[in-house]
């Protein structure tokens, strides 16, 4: 095979780009090389908002080729959730006659090394950001998210972390590749002598198990740390968001064909309705690392069955936020409002719990009763979203049935402190676009736990009213060590209380985000400085992204011959 793509150009075009990574990862200072602006998109061959929304309307209503081998025949049902059905049929894999390409294709691509292989994952990432306009349509009409968030999530955000992912794996692996002259001396006699030389050697195929709120965000860590370690990665999209990584799938194997490597070390493993084929997949005993986002119950069947892989999961967990007081009260219902109404709270990372203390807290506006901070957030909540315009950029659309009846068994909990409105979207009447539900709870009555303390997936908090801030950390403490905690939030303006919930957090493993009124977000992380989960709590098994999260997915071999 002969390749266009030379290792001298990939030299060129990403050394520079992998260097800084390398760097950012060091520092942990904020820097990406992914845009996240629209506008910056449209020359030097990427895609602009025209060009990407014909690319992406062009898709619809085929079959998506892949010309991977195995393929038996097609499947797609996917179904936008403003509306539309996409039409798309993808190939279906015999995964008897894929899985064994797939393996015979990662012989020349473990003998090209780290370096070579950092740099084939970074010319695919460039190839995916310049089609960000298209992938970001993909994304909207699968997940029901919002353009905006579906562009920046779904596309530069999403890429930075594949690029994270590729770092973390080049400085793993060059870290254990090594050869080294091992002389030991023996006294009057000869030394011992061996020349030894150690290799990052791949674990296997890697199957990756895409999630339909964040097919790509969730999905790039993962393809990539695998892809960049020596592995073959498996794709299996989520049925209902298919179309983000089967571009995906679509642009790395024309790179890898175009370096010189084989196409099938990347694949497509769409599935029929009800054929559960992640299962079937997870216990093969080619898969050997697993990706997976999604429930807890599927996560820990992953973590109990599939005992011949390296699984890694990012499950569900139950996300507090602990209210002690405030020297910016308007700046804390500001910035809770924003982080409850994201994506309409379909994040992993949005707050559920928010435990204040029943006599209230202080503020910068005076002492506020546990009553009035409720009804001045649900207040808050209703001034973002009044306009129906602004409301439909933030919320996007309920992603399924499951999330809409949380909503509206909702006001059958506790008592409503702000009921859920339906917004109209003009360019998708189809679509089912609801606001937030605030319920207070009484966090002393029994009963009030069966709520609070299990997710609710979806635009549903709970206000939850405890006796003391002393109290509200134990609460803390315990969800997470329960339930699992993606992020924690709190708002104090006591050291004390401050140094009570970062103790907790330090011992029970969440990451805190503290005193956050302006425009970040306790929902929100950045690629190259935050870590997403801990990896120590039930939520996850993995942080995104660390070392340990790149380590499991190679191991050193070591070769040692008489010198």
């Amino acid at each position: 095979m002969t390749a266009a793509l030379t290792t001298d150009q990939l030299t060129e075009s990403h050394a520079a780009t992998l260097d800084t990574a390398l760097d950012a990862i060091r520092t942990r200072a904020y820097w990406s090389p992914h845009p996240e602006h629209p506008k910056a998109y449209g020359e030097n061959g990427t895609q602009d908002a025209a060009a990407g929304q014909a690319a992406f309307e062009a898709l619809r209503g085929r079959r998506f080729e892949l010309d991977q081998p195995g393929t038996d025949g097609w499947t797609g049902s996917e179904i936008s959730p403003y509306g539309p059905r996409l039409g798309i049929e993808y190939p279906h894999a015999d995964v008897a006659v894929l899985l064994p390409a797939m393996r015979a294709a990662m012989r020349p691509w473990r003998e090209a090394g780290p370096r070579t292989r950092a740099l084939v994952c970074l010319e695919i990432l460039k190839r995916i950001n310049a089609r960000t306009h298209e992938l970001a349509h993909a994304v909207m009409h699968t997940s029901g998210q919002a353009f905006m968030m579906a562009f920046q999530a779904g596309g530069p955000h999403a890429q930075d972390r594949g690029l994270e992912a590729v770092a973390y794996a080049y400085a793993a692996q060059a870290e254990a590749e090594r050869t080294a002259e091992w002389v030991k001396p023996q006294g009057k006699r000869e030394p011992l002598k061996l020349a030894k030389e150690f290799t990052a050697a791949p674990r296997g195929i890697a199957l990756v198990i895409g999630c339909n709120t964040f097919p790509t965000w969730n999905g790039y860590p993962g393809l990539f740390a695998s892809l960049a370690t020596g592995n073959a990665v498996l794709v299996k999209p989520h049925p209902r968001a298919v179309l983000p990584l089967a571009l995906t799938v679509r642009i790395a194997r024309e790179v890898l064909a175009e370096a010189g490597f084989s196409a099938d070390l990347v694949a497509l493993a769409a599935e029929r309705d009800g054929e559960g084929v992640a299962k079937t997949l997870a216990v093969h005993p080619d898969v050997r690392i697993i990706d997976y986002t999604g429930s807890t119950a599927f996560g820990d069947w992953l973590e109990t069955n599939a005992r011949q892989a390296q699984v890694y999961t990012e499950k569900a967990g139950v996300n507090t936020i602990v209210v002690d007081s405030t020297a910016d009260y308007r700046g804390m219902l500001s910035n809770l409002a924003f982080s409850l109404s994201l994506y309409s709270g379909q994040m992993c990372t949005t707050p559920q719990n928010l435990l204040i203390p029943r006599g209230g807290i202080a503020t910068d506006a005076g002492h506020k009763t546990y009553d009035e901070v409720v009804a001045d957030l649900a207040a808050a909540v209703e001034q973002l979203l009044g306009d129906d315009a602004r409301a439909n950029a933030l919320l996007g659309a309920i992603v399924n049935d499951q999330v809409k009846e949380r909503i509206d068994a909702a006001g059958r909990i506790g008592e409503l402190a702000l009921a859920s409105r339906t917004v109209t979207n003009p360019d998708f009447p189809d679509a089912t676009v609801r606001t937030p539900v605030v319920v207070k709870l009484d966090g002393a009555k029994p009963d009030a736990e069966a709520a609070y303390f299990s997710e609710c997936f979806g635009p549903v908090s709970f206000a939850v009213a405890v006796d003391s801030t002393a109290e509200a950390v134990e609460l803390l403490r315990r969800t997470i060590r329960e339930k699992g905690a993606m992020t924690v939030g709190a708002y104090t303006t006591s050291a004390e209380a401050e140094q009570l919930i970062e103790q907790a957090c330090l011992e029970e493993s969440a990451q805190l985000s503290l005193n956050l009124t302006g425009g970040v977000y306790v929902n929100q992380t950045a690629a190259f400085s935050d870590y997403h989960g801990t990896g120590g709590n039930p939520a996850a098994n993995a942080a995104l992204c660390d070392g340990a999260f790149v380590a499991g997915r190679f191991r050193v071999v070591e070769v040692r011959r008489e010198s």
